[in-house]
């Protein structure tokens, strides 16, 4: 029954609540877990649990060094879960009503200085890292790159790694949004992205000149030497001709830092960082930062405003003679 359960669970996920795929599936595990430590106890099914139950198995991630944020998510999955088989009848009472979750702790992000951020985006313009960075190329493009070279034509790559890090830095928007994106949704006349965020909201979301550049330079010479009939509408391809995934992009992102000196091993989420850490440090509206983020709360964009008086306070002790 379980099984069962958890898979309609994962549904009413999908459909009625608007949830990523990310969500589904780390929720889906969390209830796998659940169900795991349920038998260990005795227990025949979810259903057969208690609230002592639930909050011992907690209690063990806890001592098994799982982080408070992994704890947190799983209380929710676990609340989300069992208030919905309520809903429906499947069980007499929610055993998960009175299940506490601890605090998530609020560390500041990483972020890049403005300097750093600079340096990446020549990095991804200059086109010469993939050579030096030693990928591996397969097919038609190892065997022309050198002809390529005599005529003076840049890896379709490194044109798209340019494109998506010149748009992740350029509007603050996250993984899963910039591989969602199609051709469409790029409005180079008023420069701005349509977005599909959390839960399937929309939003529209500006960027800059530089990031229009590398855009049409990857529509014009890099997207067509990669396009197929599998490719749809979606704006950025990877190298088979599909649409590009997360993993890809984080694959980029660590790779083109890493030739960056001294800059932070940050990931996609870590330019959406530094941008709006910039965008707060040049004199932008908070709320103008939460709508550009798509943040549900205000409270979710004011970890950004700790970035910028903490970045603050460091010049001020290192400036001051009297600090």
């Amino acid at each position: 029954m379980a099984e069962d359960l958890i898979e309609q669970f994962a549904q009413h996920l999908r459909v009625e609540r608007g949830r990523s795929e990310h969500t589904v599936r780390a929720y889906v595990g969390d209830l796998c877990a659940l169900r795991s430590y349920a038998r260990e106890q005795g227990a025949e099914d979810l259903t057969d649990l208690e609230l002592t139950d639930l909050r011992s198995w907690l209690a063990r991630q806890g001592t098994q060094g799982a982080a408070r944020a992994t704890v947190a998510r799983r209380s929710a999955a676990v609340r989300s879960f069992y208030a919905w088989a309520t809903r429906r009848g499947h069980l007499p009472r929610d055993p998960a009503a009175r299940l506490a979750s601890p605090r998530r702790s609020r560390t500041l992000p990483g972020v890049l200085d403005h300097a750093q951020a600079d340096a990446l985006l020549r990095t991804a313009a200059d086109g010469t890292h993939r050579a030096s960075g030693g990928r591996a190329t397969s097919g038609r493009r190892a065997t022309s790159a050198a002809d390529d070279e005599a005529r003076g034509e840049v890896d379709p790559l490194s044109l798209r790694d340019a494109a998506m890090v010149e748009l992740l830095y350029a509007s603050g928007i996250r993984v899963s949004e910039l591989v969602g994106l199609d051709l469409d949704d790029v409005d180079a006349s008023t420069r701005t992205l349509r977005v599909l965020g959390k839960g399937d909201k929309e939003r529209t979301v500006p960027y800059g000149v530089p990031a229009q550049r590398a855009v049409d330079t990857w529509l014009a010479r890099g997207r067509p030497r990669l396009v197929t009939p599998a490719s749809g509408p979606a704006l950025l391809l990877g190298r088979r001709g599909g649409r590009v995934d997360p993993r890809q992009v984080r694959e980029v992102v660590h790779r083109l830092l890493a030739q960056v000196p001294d800059a932070p091993d940050l990931g996609p989420h870590g330019l959406r960082h530094s941008a709006a850490t910039h965008l707060l440090d040049g004199g932008a509206d908070l709320r103008v930062v939460q709508e550009l983020l798509g943040h549900s709360s205000l409270a979710t964009t004011q970890i950004y405003t700790h970035v910028s008086v903490d970045r603050l306070r460091t010049a001020y002790r290192q400036a001051h003679p009297r600090a």
